[in-house]
């Protein structure tokens, strides 16, 4: 099992650790419920730092990476990045993941460059995938062991980040980043995503400094009563705003039109990409089924991999999420039904054990933050 560089703090902070992803992560430290609402009232920080980051430049660096994703890299300007897919030809999802437009400076004079950060269970078999089709003028490197990454997230992330860096962070938008000092700590990426639905910032750190820098945040953070926070905070709060899980809710058989990430596949951008024809015939002859949202009114917890039937009890899909909402304080969950049932207020019948649960499909996302 591996360890990031943070895994002896987590210890220290009584964590509960469990594998993930070949990783020896911190599932929770205090509970789920607490840590969940400490990121949607207030700040909570999580270790990401098992994630990939693959570097992408050269002269042809742009056709790859627009080659193999199926958004739009051409939107990209220099500080800007977006949430994508990796399709296989057969219109099912590598991994999903986002793409950032890096400085030039990084390059030589005509050339591009791109750092692509994807989930740490699909690293070696994104790796492969991407150099199989380079057969363009572009150079890759895996900086993943040399990258730390902390996920700083909630409503009072802002002024945390702020007391450690002279960078304005406030003018940091949704989906752009900022190379900067941060607690003394050079060249650290600061980057206004996240996956959490509560706002906040991922930094990008080199390996050696990670620790420093969680111990720095830590401490800038106890005025605003910072809370450690595991994977299974990360799970409830991902869940409440119904972004996909990999491995979960998408696959290698799941195509991005059926899973509603249709918006992060753009069928009509210039150049082609992996699995486009099949895409376009699959939105040309009509989907057959759909990742659709749904509430519970029973107290009883819809699982990954519990059936989904019809009215009937005929077996029509699988649940691919589900949890115990903390800021709903009701079961939700997501999974694939065929067409007709995918509408709002649609009903569904959930298996669990012995027992049918009646479920109620709706829109996304299941958490509406106050404005």
């Amino acid at each position: 099992m591996l360890n990031t560089p943070l895994t002896e703090k987590h210890i220290a902070l009584g964590a509960k650790m469990a594998e993930f992803a070949g990783y020896n992560m911190p599932i929770v430290y205090s509970t789920i419920t607490e840590e969940h609402f400490a990121v949607r009232n207030g700040v909570g920080v999580f270790d990401v730092s098992h994630m990939g980051e693959f570097i992408i430049k050269g002269p042809q660096a742009f056709d790859l990476v627009q080659k193999v994703t199926s958004n739009d890299v051409s939107a990209l300007s220099i500080g800007e990045a977006q949430y994508s897919c990796l399709p296989n030809l057969d219109g099912g999802i590598v991994d999903d993941l986002l793409v950032y437009r890096l400085a030039e400076d990084m390059c030589d004079e005509g050339e591009q460059a791109f750092m692509l950060v994807v989930n740490a269970s699909n690293m070696e078999k994104d790796w492969n995938w991407i150099k199989q089709n380079n057969t363009f003028d572009a150079k890759m490197s895996n900086i993943s062991e040399r990258t730390g990454l902390i996920a700083l997230q909630g409503p009072k992330a802002a002024a945390v980040l702020q007391k450690l860096t002279n960078v304005a962070v406030s003018d940091i938008k949704y989906y752009t980043f900022v190379k900067g000092e941060v607690a003394g700590l050079p060249n650290v990426i600061i980057s206004a995503t996240g996956y959490t639905g509560s706002g906040g910032f991922e930094l990008y750190i080199a390996n050696e400094n990670t620790a420093e820098l969680w111990d720095k945040l830590m401490e800038a953070g106890k005025e605003f009563d910072i809370k450690p926070c595991g994977l299974g905070a990360r799970d409830t709060l991902r869940l409440e705003m119904g972004f996909c899980l990999y491995g979960n809710d998408i696959d290698d058989t799941t195509s991005p039109l059926e899973a509603g990430l249709g918006w992060i596949t753009k069928l009509k951008k210039s150049e082609d990409f992996n699995g486009r024809d099949w895409l376009m015939a699959q939105k040309t002859n009509g989907l057959t089924r759909k990742l659709v949202a749904f509430t519970v009114d029973d107290r009883r917890v819809p699982r990954h991999g519990y059936l989904i039937c019809d009215q009937d009890e005929k077996e029509m899909g699988v649940v691919t999420s589900g949890t115990q909402a903390p800021s709903l304080d009701k079961p939700i969950g997501m999974g694939y039904v065929p067409l007709s049932y995918s509408a709002a207020g649609s009903k569904i019948w959930v298996q669990a054990g012995k027992k049918l649960i009646e479920a109620t499909v709706c829109s996304l996302p299941f958490y509406k933050p106050q404005a």
